[in-house]
């Protein structure tokens, strides 16, 4: 017979042994839900949010400012100032150093992801930097002009502009594949265009489909698959290689960002008509919406926790829209003072 040593050890073995396989299951449940509002405040609209996987951090741009934000309290935990008319915030966790694209100044604020003391502002010949992205593999970071159709390119080492690189369009929201090709939408054109971060050249170019307007983007870096949400209510799943259209899919209206958690298999549509979309990759060439959260009208713009599955969005809450002027033809709703939120999607559990 067995010695009781021996049983011992082998029924641990069993233990540990039933405790991975139940770990390696993938999760039952790919439902998510609002679980949390920050009632953030501050002055200033809003537009792109970044997430920092490394700190817990949420950077928020708010027109003159970027707040930085404890992304499991939602206190306000510094505020990056001097950004006039900042879009995006690009981190770059190697080199411990973020940056945000300043649409009325023309420049790039390039700032310590520790302290968030700012070291240097950059001016660039790009006019209205929007959408800004750091590329790790070039170490470049890309800023996507809106009102001079082209990207600045400046080396993240020397923080000095090296190039401009010349689009069809208007460029809206980009990402990277972190082995040197980078995939921006263009906007009026109703296409995508891939960048080659180390020659700083076009390479290509994707039409979307039936998509009119693209303007939020994620990558699956693994099955190489793009995921462009558009103006008119739809999702364009693309071959990020090819071009080839695998699925279309319907979203709410009014998007500005996407999202893909590799993890889940799951790509986002975050809409200005109060909800998220959730799509489900059932296998790289087979996609289907499973959910359509409610969140809050306005909340377009959203940023990520893939760590957590967690979605950040933010909004406020709105007053009426002032008559349309020859200065004005699409005059935005007044903002109720003090009303900004971020608001957490998290995966149900």
């Amino acid at each position: 017979m067995p010695s009781k040593t021996f049983m011992r050890i082998f029924v641990g073995i069993c233990l540990l042994s039933s405790q991975l396989a139940l770990s390696a299951q993938p999760l039952e449940s790919t439902e998510f839900t609002l679980v949390d509002r920050f009632n953030v405040g501050g002055e200033g609209r809003w537009d792109l949010l970044t997430f920092d996987t490394k700190r817990h951090r949420l950077f928020v741009s708010r027109s003159t400012h970027v707040q930085v934000i404890d992304a499991t309290s939602g206190k306000v935990i510094g505020d990056i100032t001097g950004t006039e008319g900042v879009h995006g915030i690009a981190l770059a966790d190697d080199l411990n150093l973020g940056f945000t694209s300043n649409g009325k100044g023309n420049s790039v604020t390039v700032f310590d992801l520790t302290t968030l003391n700012v070291i240097e502002t950059i001016k660039i010949s790009g006019l209205n930097p929007d959408v800004i992205l750091y590329e790790p593999k070039s170490k470049h970071i890309f800023t996507f002009n809106g009102h001079s159709a082209n990207a600045t390119v400046i080396d993240a080492i020397t923080l000095k502009e090296i190039n401009t690189i010349s689009l069809p369009g208007k460029p809206e929201l980009a990402v990277s594949n972190n082995a040197g090709n980078v995939f921006v939408n263009i906007e009026d054109k109703n296409e995508i265009i891939v960048l080659d971060s180390g020659s700083n050249k076009v390479l290509k170019s994707f039409p979307i489909g039936s998509g009119v307007e693209p303007t939020g983007l994620a990558i699956d870096k693994e099955h190489n698959r793009l995921f462009s949400v558009c103006a008119n209510g739809k999702m364009e799943v693309l071959d990020s290689e090819t071009g080839r259209i695998i699925s279309e899919l319907a979203i709410g209206s009014a998007p500005d960002s996407a999202a893909f958690d590799s993890n889940l298999g799951i790509a986002f549509s975050s809409n200005g008509d109060g909800t998220l979309t959730i799509v489900k990759e059932n296998d790289p060439d087979h996609f289907s919406v499973s959910q359509n959260v409610i969140t809050q009208r306005g909340a377009r713009t959203m940023a990520y926790d893939s760590d957590n599955h967690r979605a950040y969005l933010a909004t406020a809450s709105f007053g009426e829209t002032p008559p349309a002027m020859k200065e004005q033809p699409k005059p935005r709703p007044t903002i109720i003072p003090n009303s900004f939120i971020i608001l957490m999607v998290s995966l149900k559990h």
